[in-house]
């Protein structure tokens, strides 16, 4: 009887476990890793996401890879992508192991209910909004770790190519305070697996260019401490001066009201999105070429 009860015990530990790590423990053993996979703040669920997808989902005919480069892109076997996006959240919050930054990712949205935007084969359902903590694919939030820290690992996700894209949630983080910009830089570096190709993109320009002009300063700030720190991603600006004048005051790429204003200056709607694509695109295809080939990017 003893042995059946211990039996009994040690059978609901496990389930347990796996409960906690997947959510569903039927579906522990179908998680399969994307490819490629991209993590970035709201900008994705706004309307890069779908575009993020379809671009990297079709490498080959985006970038024009030569020889060379074709070999470099057979490391991506399939190339399946996954995108996720998580609102009010920025790279500091990726790297914490506790706390309001952490929370921001790992804390159910009081008035939403969930805080994500998913796309591409991390996402089996119609519905492209979902809470990270909950469900096999989004179990990233682990007591006393952080969200890097619990995610990478090889029986989770273990992408071929990583993309890291951020930049509005910590626009006076990264422009005023360069402590906490090389304290981002490194602990990322940190936690990242060794040897994971990465890239890290900036995101796009906002409606207004007062927006703009702050968040220009903190792109360049925290490309400075990247090199400074010897360059573990990869690094696109998304803010140029090219990608600035496509957006500036151009309605068409923004959520309007009723009324023909602006509602959102904040994040591009999808056909804005996929036009900053267009424009950076050049430039992403040579970041991930270099990380796929695994040489120190330059400054």
């Amino acid at each position: 009887m003893k042995i059946k009860v211990l039996n009994s015990l040690v059978t609901a530990s496990i389930l347990a476990c796996c409960t906690v790590l997947f959510g569903d423990k039927s579906e522990a053993g179908d998680f399969k890793s994307p490819d490629i996979l991209v993590l970035g703040d709201s900008q994705i669920s706004f309307g890069a996401g779908p575009a993020l997808v379809d671009f990297l989902g079709d490498l080959e005919g985006h970038c024009k890879p030569n020889r060379r480069q074709k070999t470099l892109l057979k490391k991506l076997g399939q190339s399946e992508v996954g995108v996720i996006g998580v609102r009010s959240t920025s790279l500091h919050s990726w790297t914490a192991r506790g706390g309001a930054a952490k929370g921001s990712i790992c804390d159910v949205d009081p008035k939403w209910k969930v805080n994500a935007g998913s796309y591409g084969v991390v996402n089996k359902t119609k519905n492209q909004f979902v809470q990270i903590g909950r469900g096999r694919n989004y179990q990233f939030c682990a007591a006393g770790k952080s969200p890097f820290e619990t995610m990478f690992n090889p029986s989770y996700y273990d992408p071929k190519l990583l993309i890291l894209t951020f930049l509005g949630n910590a626009t006076k983080r990264w422009q005023t305070q360069p402590e906490l910009t090389a304290r981002d830089v490194r602990l990322t570096t940190q936690q990242l697996p060794k040897g994971m190709p990465c890239v890290f993109m900036t995101t796009a320009p906002a409606y207004r260019p007062d927006i703009s002009a702050q968040r220009f300063e903190a792109q360049q700030n925290l490309r400075t401490a990247m090199a400074r720190q010897g360059n573990r991603c990869v690094f696109v600006e998304g803010l140029t001066p090219e990608t600035m004048a496509g957006n500036h005051g151009n309605k068409k790429f923004f959520r309007l009201r009723k009324s023909g204003t602006v509602k959102d200056p904040y994040h591009p709607n999808e056909r804005g999105a996929r036009h900053h694509l267009k424009l950076v695109g050049s430039e992403l295809c040579e970041a991930i070429f270099t990380a796929l080939e695994g040489k120190r990017p330059r400054s």
